[in-house]
């Protein structure tokens, strides 16, 4: 999908945002951790559900329809470009939010103790042997 379309249907999540996902948003949002989140924000090819761009970090929010070789090859993609994905099954988020936020806030700390490497941009075209 090209990126103004990414950017379009990232919007439209946003507006469309679900119960569990304001849930967890009122936890995440205006650096209530010390950090700040955006939601349904563009990694291209992707849109993840909420992103800390400082410190590389996503957090999805997964029901029925997730897990599975998908998500597992989009998680390697996202590492592989430097960033850490936290997945919690929505009913997690509704039952048990203090322990959700808990693991997040762990997550945040260890990012803060070992900060990401930055990924440099892939080289196009063949370059110079040397």
């Amino acid at each position: 999908m090209r990126e103004h379309g990414l950017r379009d249907l990232a919007r439209r999540l946003r507006r469309d945002t679900t119960e569990v996902e304001r849930r967890l948003w009122r936890a995440l949002r205006r650096d209530t951790l010390g950090v700040t989140f955006r939601r349904q924000h563009a990694i291209p090819p992707y849109i993840a559900d909420f992103a800390c761009i400082e410190l590389r970090l996503v957090i999805e929010l997964d029901g029925g329809q997730h897990g599975g070789a998908r998500d597992a090859a989009r998680d390697a993609a996202m590492a592989c470009e430097g960033w850490q994905v936290l997945r919690f099954w929505n009913n997690e988020v509704m039952d048990n939010p203090d322990g959700v936020v808990a693991r997040i806030i762990e997550a945040i700390a260890m990012r803060r103790a070992s900060p990401p490497t930055p990924t440099l941009p892939r080289k196009r075209g063949r370059g110079k042997a040397v």
